[in-house]
């Protein structure tokens, strides 16, 4: 048996998106904590469309993929995209379309707490708290002002040039600015003036966004998956929700046990496709396109199993950024995984250096209503809700080739004023579900045009084939027009 042992602790439905981008301001850094560690698990869970994150590398912003850890003062961007930031408790941050977010602190306490800070520059942004230790802070900072969110809080926040308004979905958060502090409860919509420092207007209710439904659905699968991570006394509850949604764990013959991803036969390779990106400090780090590769690319251990194929087993710590070092068997002794970079990027050289051994396969919706499970996709380009279990699909799929499903498209159902009045007016949030469409009389609107809904280019749609590139982000689901 075969092993590649992978380290790292980071400091880290679909929707059409219409929007344009515009340079980031910067705020001042706060302080380090006395006895503070830069030790966090933050990354960027998902990326839909055009996304840009600067690693503080120096190059500024450059084009994002999922699975990038976020460190402190990194700042992420979308124009015609929305994004999500994945906190290690399962809390999450999104990113609407043209809107900018920095991280200016990014800290683990002495006493094991954590504190983060998210300063919203333009745009608007969900921030989602699970339930958790009281003692964790986390601070959404805009203009003048700074909310202090409790755990179980929800929030929607959007600022433009003038004002800033934030509606508290749930919890209790706390307004802190030149005009005081303010307790703000559940069913509350705040609104105050960026350039001025009179009294915040509180109304009693909340008015709805296009994008409370995307937010909404991507809230409840954290939450789910936080309920169930706290039952377990597993160092791996982080990522856990990714892997049990695209994988499971199986007794291979010889091996013992490993977890394997659905839509991986005995031929797919967890090294073939991905990046090497680099971060100051720290060298560079392997970063997986799958939409579950996190975890088993930070700890434990890559084994073939000539019985099975590639796959992952538990095991050591998270220890670092730079987990580019493999441990192969039978020979032993540590070595770096082949094509690492051996020098920082040099000035034109890209901070991202993409990885393609072999072609990277998709799954993707073929048309409005049909989606083609593809062998050896793993899991690439299937949306982490609406589609059902996947195991029996995924065995299907193995032996055949390739396997296609009955799928519909709705919408989320239409706010009061039709749900024009928003920035985000033209943005139409839209979920995949698996079978046949109830009767429109009940669904009325809500079945989405889908003329484009593939993601892939036409290479891989009529291939089943694409790669994972520096300069584009890896899309995993479809779109709409």
């Amino acid at each position: 048996m075969i092993k590649i042992s992978a380290h790292i602790v980071p400091t880290a439905l679909s929707a059409l998106l219409l929007a344009a981008t515009l340079p980031a301001q910067t705020i001042s850094q706060p302080a380090p904590s006395a006895q503070s560690s830069k030790v966090r698990i933050v990354r960027l869970s998902e990326v839909r469309g055009a996304v840009e994150l600067d690693r503080n590398t120096g190059r500024g912003f450059e084009p994002a993929m999922a699975n990038l850890p976020i460190v402190e003062k990194s700042r992420l961007k979308t124009g015609l995209g929305v994004a999500e930031v994945e906190f290690e408790d399962n809390s999450t941050l999104r990113l609407a379309p043209d809107s900018v977010v920095e991280f200016p602190q990014l800290e683990r306490l002495s006493s094991g707490a954590t504190a983060s800070s998210a300063h919203l520059v333009k745009g608007m942004a969900y921030v989602s708290l699970v339930k958790g230790a009281k003692a964790d802070e986390f601070t959404m900072l805009f203009g003048q002002q700074k909310l202090e969110l409790l755990p179980a809080s929800h929030v929607r926040l959007e600022i433009d040039h003038a004002q800033a308004k934030f509606a508290v979905l749930d919890g209790t958060v706390r307004i802190n600015g030149p005009s005081g502090v303010t307790d703000i409860g559940k069913k509350k919509t705040v609104t105050l003036a960026l350039q001025e420092q009179g009294t915040p207007t509180i109304a009693k209710d909340i008015a709805p966004d296009p994008l409370d439904g995307w937010d909404k659905n991507a809230a409840g699968y954290h939450a789910r998956t936080a309920a169930y991570s706290a039952l377990s006394s597993s160092p791996y509850a982080y990522g856990q929700n990714d892997m049990m949604n695209y994988g499971s764990f199986m007794n291979a013959a010889g091996c013992g046990s490993m977890w394997r991803p659905y839509f991986a036969s005995a031929s797919w390779e967890p090294y073939s496709n991905g990046a090497f990106a680099y971060y100051p400090g720290a060298g560079y780090s392997w970063v997986s396109p799958y939409p579950w590769g996190w975890t088993p690319y930070h700890s434990g251990t890559w084994a073939y199993c000539p019985s099975a194929g590639w796959g992952w087993q538990p095991g050591g710590g998270w220890n670092g950024l730079n987990n580019t070092m493999a441990i192969a068997a039978p020979s032993g002794g540590l070595h770096r995984l082949p094509g690492v970079p051996v020098h920082p990027p040099r000035m034109g050289e890209p901070t991202i250096s993409a990885v393609n051994l072999r072609p990277l396969i998709r799954s993707e919706a073929a048309s409005n209503e049909s989606f083609v499970f593809r062998k050896d996709s793993a899991g690439m380009g299937v949306p982490r809700d609406g589609l059902g279990k996947l195991d029996k699909i995924s065995q299907h799929a193995i032996e055949r080739g390739s396997v296609s499903t009955n799928i519909y498209i709705s919408t989320e159902a239409a706010t009061p004023d039709g749900g024009r009045s928003s920035a985000h007016s033209n943005i139409v949030p839209v979920s995949m579900h698996m079978g046949q469409a109830p009767p429109r009389s009940s669904m009325g609107e809500s079945v989405a045009d889908q003329r484009s809904v593939n993601s892939g280019s036409s290479n891989s749609r009529s291939s089943g084939s694409s790669s994972v590139s520096s300069s584009a982000p890896v899309r995993s689901s479809p779109r709409a027009r």
